[in-house]
């Protein structure tokens, strides 16, 4: 059965119809979950608190077991709401390292890929 979705849960305060909404949303309102807050300078830079997490952007982990790490975002999995950056990574058991998934909540954007001109006026 295919899942179904409804933009009316959003409306909702009950906890289960919020879950709810995030779980069957479409990928194009999944890239909203995705945001994070960034970095002082950039702050008062683009007079924004947040801005949507991209490949290529320098981010620093603040929670978690990679507290600290700074590095580029490799991938963003829209699916999940997962992000994979290089400076975090786990070695398995074969000895191999894989990319460790971090929450954009527990990222901070310390600087930004200029390379889409449209990036900007988006978000405002």
């Amino acid at each position: 059965m295919k899942s179904m979705f409804s933009i009316h849960w959003l409306s909702s305060i009950q906890p289960r119809k919020q879950r709810k909404y995030r779980h069957n949303a479409p990928l194009h309102l999944r890239g909203s979950f995705l945001h994070a807050r960034l970095a002082k300078d950039l702050q008062e830079k683009y007079d924004l608190k947040s801005l949507r997490v991209r490949k290529g952007d320098k981010v620093k982990v603040l929670r978690g077991q990679f507290k600290g790490t700074e590095g580029s975002v490799e991938k963003v999995n829209l699916s999940k709401e997962k992000l994979f950056i290089d400076g975090a990574v786990t070695i398995k058991k074969d000895g191999g390292k894989v990319n460790y998934p971090i929450h954009p909540s527990n990222v901070m954007i310390m600087s930004i890929t200029s390379d889409d001109k449209k990036r900007f006026k988006k978000e405002k």
